[in-house]
C-alpha cells in the first residue's frame, strides 16, 4: 500500500531508495566532512541554541538604546546587523562563538563574504529556507549561499 499512495506518507527517510548505496552514512560524508569532532557538520541543537543567543541579544542590545520602552521591530536591524557583518568576516556570529561554530564556504575561501551573508540572514528571517535540511545537514540558505556551519 506504502508504493501506492507514495513515500512521502512513511516520512523522509522513506522517500530514499532504500537499495541505494549512495545514502550518506553520517551528515557532511558526502562533501568529504569528518564523522564527529572539529570540521564536522554542527549538529542541528547548536545552530538553533546559538540562533536564540543572537535574537536575545540583539533584543537586549537594541532595548539599551529604546529603553524604557521595547525595542520593537527595531531588534529585527540588531539581529541583522550582529549577524551579517561577523558573518562576512569571520565567519561567525556571537552565538556561534559560544557554541562553537562557525559558517565555511564549500569552495574552502577564508571569508564567507557581504553578499553570502545578507542571504543566509535574509533567508534565516523567512524561516522556511532556514529548516528544511537535507542528508548533509545544510538548509536551503545554506545551500544557495554555497555554505555549511561546521564545529570548531
Amino acid at each position: 500500500m506504502g508504493r501506492l499512495t507514495g513515500s512521502w506518507l512513511n516520512g523522509p527517510r522513506a522517500a530514499r531508495d532504500n537499495d541505494s548505496d549512495d545514502a550518506p552514512r553520517w551528515r557532511g560524508e558526502r562533501l568529504g566532512l569528518p564523522e564527529s569532532g572539529p570540521g564536522s557538520a554542527a549538529p542541528v541543537g547548536r545552530r538553533i541554541l546559538a540562533f536564540l543567543v543572537d535574537i536575545t541579544l540583539a533584543a537586549l542590545v537594541t532595548w539599551a538604546f529604546t529603553a524604557p520602552a521595547p525595542p520593537g521591530n527595531w531588534s529585527l536591524l540588531g539581529w541583522f546587523v550582529i549577524t551579517v557583518v561577523p558573518v562576512s568576516f569571520f565567519g561567525v556570529t556571537p552565538g556561534m562563538v559560544l557554541l562553537r561554530i562557525w559558517v565555511a564556504r564549500v569552495d574552502g575561501s577564508s571569508m564567507v563574504g557581504p553578499w553570502r551573508a545578507v542571504v543566509r540572514c535574509v533567508l534565516t528571517f523567512l524561516i522556511i529556507p532556514a529548516v528544511v535540511w537535507n542528508l548533509d545537514g545544510r538548509s536551503w540558505h545554506d545551500r544557495i549561499t554555497k555554505t555549511l556551519v561546521l564545529r570548531r
